[in-house]
């Protein structure tokens, strides 16, 4: 089956080309083409994502990216159409939903809904045709899905059958990254900004806490797999206040601008930030790893996927798969370009969802949609 997918629930453009085939037991999704036009500079001013300039680049990009997928060496009229349903920002869904409908139109090729967070899940899926994958996930099995907007722990039984353990109750991890990162005065976005600070860092420098970490389930006593990062975030800020002599000249660090220059007057040094930054992501890490493997333990996990944009971050990627060696689990996570939003997994998630005789996604916009 040849998909043509499309992304836009957040800041990412993005379309791309498959050819699937296969069962739900055992899929092959080839990536031919895999566009991807990204927002982060237009949005790094505003510390964050802006909504409506989200729905006007992608009014922007979509006809230039669709224009150049139809142009590739790969491209003919695909079988199916996917765009993303949710979740995400209301504006930017519905920007693709219509211009996905419109491309239906035209080609006389049927459109479907996809969710996002299937996406992530089945991202470790995707190949290129000149890197083949030989995947041999084995069930049951953990997912850790880690993003800006979402942090839970699966347990599948399938690649189409899952159980929600756990997830966050406040911050997501991608968020608290975030929010630590502005605390710091780092530019957006705050995780591989934190990430490459903390290596040159010491992760033992200063002793965050690591929320949630040993709960228990009060109902079956025991783990719980929930999280917690808010936490975190308000200790960070409360050491990096500690730093100052006065709220003003931590606001005034606070708002300067983003380089060297601007923290030379300011009492806290670049191996501070370096430090602080390596002691958090290590906390953060911690949590992960351990309710992770915690789930691996309890329900005899033989595989660990791990996904979402968070699963960019190299540092947790190693740390995750050491884990599972140790315990004699298999480790999955995506190829570094599939990682972050992309039209790719999208298709992908279509498409199992298509082989697996579930009803697609309505064509409607829907932010709160989870897995």
């Amino acid at each position: 089956m040849f998909i043509l997918s499309i992304e836009t629930s957040c800041d990412e453009t993005a379309l791309a080309l498959l050819d699937c085939s296969g069962t739900s037991k055992s899929p092959k999704i080839k990536v031919l083409e895999n566009l991807v036009s990204s927002q982060i500079d237009i949005h790094r001013p505003f510390g964050g994502v802006v909504p409506n300039l989200a729905k006007r680049e992608h009014e922007k990009n979509l006809p230039l990216l669709y224009s150049q997928i139809k142009n590739s060496k790969h491209w003919k009229t695909p079988d199916l159409i996917a765009i993303t349903s949710g979740p995400g920002l209301p504006p930017a869904l519905w920007v693709g939903i219509g211009f996905a409908k419109k491309i239906g139109e035209e080609l006389d090729v049927p459109v479907v809904g996809a969710n996002h967070m299937e996406g992530h899940l089945y991202s470790f899926l995707l190949e290129r045709e000149e890197n083949p994958q030989n995947l041999k996930l084995e069930f049951p099995g953990i997912a850790l899905v880690v993003s800006g907007g979402h942090t839970m722990l699966l347990l599948m039984k399938s690649l189409t059958s899952w159980k929600n353990l756990g997830e966050t109750r406040d911050d997501a991890v991608g968020e608290a990254f975030d929010k630590i990162a502005r605390l710091m005065n780092l530019p957006y976005p705050g995780g591989p900004e934190i990430e490459k600070l903390a290596k040159e860092g010491n992760p033992k420098a200063i002793t965050f806490p690591r929320p949630m970490i040993y709960d228990k389930n009060p109902k079956t006593k025991g783990n719980s797999y929930e999280f917690s990062f808010s936490g975190l975030k308000t200790s960070v800020l409360y050491y990096l206040k500690n730093l100052f002599p006065n709220e003003e000249s931590f606001q005034n660090f606070r708002n300067s601008s983003h380089n060297i220059e601007s923290r030379k007057n300011s009492p806290i040094s670049d191996q501070q930030i370096k430090d602080i930054s390596a002691s958090a992501q290590q906390a953060i890490l911690d949590v992960l790893s351990k309710k992770t493997m915690n789930a691996v333990l309890e329900f005899g996990a033989k595989s660990v996927i791990l996904c979402g944009g968070v699963a960019a971050n190299q540092t947790l990627r190693r740390r995750l798969s050491e884990d599972c060696e140790k315990l004699g689990a298999k480790f999955f996570s995506p190829e570094f370009e599939f990682n972050t939003d992309n039209a790719a997994m999208i298709g992908a998630a279509a498409y199992i969802r298509k082989i697996s005789k579930k009803k697609p996604y309505p064509l409607v916009a829907d932010s709160n949609l989870t897995l």
